[in-house]
């Protein structure tokens, strides 16, 4: 049985420290053996265009400091886009290109609008950065209903599709809520558009109060190597880049640079792996119904599931005693779900065995018996 780790000692800590409440990442097991399906990390491996390029990048150069501005990978992200490179920002991981966004262009005099059930970053970043936060519940089904976020803010944060939901508002929906809050930044968080919702960015030249945020961790199994970037209005990435370069001016490394610069340009990588994804998404959505549970329909790479008869920690936690890993939430409204991971198609007939059998057991050993 393990010990409780002591009270730190917080006598030289700030005020502010004291009283935040840290995100919480999912776990990364030590050793091998484990289905981690509780990440959303990709299960395949990044495109050989960007290991090769990686690779080539570890030299003698590495003495040098980086390119502060990543000219290169901005430009060709703006060419994908359809935007100017002064439209760009890159930062390392979308996580940091948000805490950016929190700071630097959140009213700090007025609460800032989120989903109720979202990603738990967002409350974090608020209270890092002395920002009101203030939860919006999402409806019934799990769904943003826009028409709510329609009340004084200092900003509005969406990601599209939400997560730990999955679920994804259609584009017209973005529009009508930019229609109607032009005064404040609303930064739609798209880290799974690409497993099948309608990104924001065809929006950006209409709305000047628009930035959209992605990243490579995801869509182009790049999460060790921590790249994500925004999209906007000039104004609003000069403001991003006033806190990178009054922060830290180098966020990504010459490796980092050249990884995320190929992985963009190998399209036919890219479209290969979010098509095998959505295709297990899919397989694995039918399998869980067909074992009770309820799945909201989602748009990402993962699933949200709950079982009417089997509790979610329980699952979770019988789950892990056999080296599978999901993640478990206990705010209560999805305090019963479990977010899943899509992983490769052997990972996710593993996980349907497993709760077969954790779900009727007699069933799973009946069919195990060999007639005479």
């Amino acid at each position: 049985m393990s010990t409780p780790a002591p009270d730190p000692d917080t006598r030289f800590w700030s005020p502010a420290l004291r009283g935040l409440s840290a995100y919480t990442p999912g776990e990364q097991p030590q050793g091998t053996g484990w289905i981690k399906l509780n990440t959303n990390e990709c299960p395949y491996p990044p495109s050989p265009l960007a290991l090769r390029r990686m690779a080539e990048a570890v030299d003698e150069r590495l003495r040098l400091y980086p390119d502060p501005s990543a000219l290169a990978l901005r430009q060709t992200i703006a060419a994908q886009h359809g935007l100017r490179v002064e439209q760009v920002f890159v930062g390392n991981g979308s996580d940091e290109v948000l805490a950016h966004a929190f700071m630097g262009l959140l009213r700090h005099g007025r609460p800032v609008l989120v989903p109720d059930v979202s990603y738990s970053f967002y409350p974090v970043y608020c209270a890092l950065y002395g920002v009101a936060c203030q939860p919006v519940p999402l409806d019934a089904d799990f769904r943003v209903r826009v028409a709510d976020y329609l009340q004084p803010n200092g900003g509005i944060v969406l990601p599209n599709p939400n997560a730990p939901t999955g679920i994804a508002l259609p584009l017209d929906e973005i529009r009508w809520l930019l229609q109607h809050n032009p005064d404040s930044v609303l930064v739609v968080d798209e880290a799974y558009v690409d497993f099948g919702a309608q990104s924001a960015v065809s929006l950006i030249d209409e709305f000047p109060q628009l930035l959209v945020v992605q990243t490579l961790s995801k869509s182009r199994a790049l999460a060790g190597l921590r790249v994500g970037f925004a999209l906007g209005h000039a104004d609003l990435i000069r403001a991003l880049s006033t806190v990178k370069d009054s922060f830290n001016s180098y966020p990504l490394d010459r490796v980092a640079l050249a990884g995320a610069q190929a992985a963009l340009e190998d399209q036919a990588h890219f479209a290969s792996l979010t098509r095998r994804i959505v295709d297990s998404r899919e397989w694995l959505a039918r399998e869980l119904q067909a074992l009770g549970f309820h799945c909201l329909p989602s748009s990402a790479n993962f699933l949200l599931a709950r079982h009417p008869r089997h509790g979610a920690a329980r699952l979770q936690q019988d789950l892990r005693e056999r080296r599978i890993l999901v993640r478990h939430f206990s705010q209560p409204r999805i305090a019963e779900h479990l977010r899943i991971t899509i992983g490769s198609p052997a990972e996710c007939e593993a996980l349907v065995a497993a709760l077969r059998e954790l779900i009727d057991p007699v069933r799973h050993r009946d069919s195990k018996v060999t007639p005479a």
